[in-house]
Formats: C-alpha cells, structure tokens, sequence
C-alpha cells in the first residue's frame, strides 16, 4: 500500500513536516503564526533578490 503524501508535490510533503515539528515541540499556535509570518517575509525577500 502506498502513501498518498508520497505522491504529493513537495510543498505538501514540506508543509506536512513543518506542522508535525511543530506539533511535537508543543508550540503555541500564536508563536507558530508569528514565526511564519517571519519565515514567510524572509522567503519572498530570497525570491525577489534571485
């Protein structure tokens, strides 16, 4: 039997991890919004210097 995540593009499958992470370190869904809105800024910048 196969994984359906393992014929999904590879943002699902980097965003699946991302939510597991987190969920495992128990972190506050307000410090998780914060710290993407961080990573998500930071992305767009490395996106539009490329």
């Amino acid at each position: 039997m196969t994984n359906p995540l393992d014929q999904a593009p590879t943002y699902i499958k980097l965003a699946v991890d991302l939510i597991m992470i987190l969920e495992q370190h128990d972190v506050a869904p307000e410090e998780v919004l914060k710290a993407l809105e961080i990573v998500k800024s930071d992305f767009e910048k490395k996106r539009t210097e490329s």
